[in-house]
C-alpha cells in the first residue's frame, strides 16, 4: 500500500491523464486532474483562463492546488504538462509523494493532440517541430522533478500503469 501521492508529470499528450484513470482502478485510490480540478474551481476553460488572466495567473492556481494536495494521502494526481515549470511545485509534489515523468516522442505527442482545441500553449503552432522545441525547453525541469521516468510511446495504458506500480514497489 502507498503512503503518499503519485504525481504524474510529463508534456501534455504522454499519457498523464489517461494512467492516473486506470491506476485509480488498480489501486483503488483517489484520483484528481489538476486541469480540471481548476477548470471547475474558475467556472472556464484553461485557453479562456489563459486568454483572460495570462499565463502566470494560471500557473499560481497550480501552484496553490499542489498546496492543498499536501495535506492528501493515497491520491494519483495527473499534473498538468507546466505544473514543473516553478521549482516551488516540484517540491510540494515531493514533499507528499513520489513524482512519475511520462515521456513521449514528439510525432507520439503530436498524434495524440493534433485534433484537441484546449491546448493553449500549442495555439497557433500545432506541428510536431513546435512541440520538439517545447518539450526540449521542458526536458530538464521534467527530469529533474522525476523521481521514475517511465516512455509511454508504442505501450498500452496497462503497460505503462504496470511499469509504475512496479517502479513504486507497490
Amino acid at each position: 500500500m502507498i503512503t503518499g501521492n503519485i504525481f504524474l508529470i510529463g508534456f501534455m499528450g504522454t499519457g498523464k491523464s489517461t494512467a492516473a484513470r486506470e491506476l485509480k482502478k488498480m489501486l483503488h485510490m483517489e484520483c484528481m486532474e489538476m486541469d480540471d480540478m481548476i477548470v471547475e474551481r474558475q467556472g472556464m476553460p484553461i485557453s479562456q483562463i489563459f486568454q483572460k488572466f495570462g499565463e502566470a495567473f494560471f500557473r499560481d492556481l497550480e501552484t496553490g492546488l499542489l498546496v492543498e494536495l499536501k495535506g492528501k494521502k493515497n491520491m494519483i494526481v495527473s499534473c498538468g504538462g507546466g505544473a514543473v515549470l516553478r521549482p516551488e511545485n516540484i517540491g510540494h509534489m515531493k514533499e507528499s509523494g513520489k513524482v512519475v515523468l511520462l515521456s513521449a516522442t514528439p510525432q507520439t505527442v503530436y498524434g495524440r493532440v493534433k485534433n484537441s482545441t484546449n491546448r493553449p500553449v500549442l495555439n497557433g503552432n500545432m506541428n510536431v517541430e513546435y512541440i520538439q522545441e517545447l518539450m526540449e525547453k521542458r526536458r530538464e525541469k521534467y527530469e529533474k522533478a522525476a523521481d521514475i521516468v517511465i516512455v509511454t510511446d508504442g505501450k498500452t495504458t496497462g503497460q505503462v500503469c504496470d511499469e509504475i506500480i512496479r517502479a513504486l514497489e507497490i
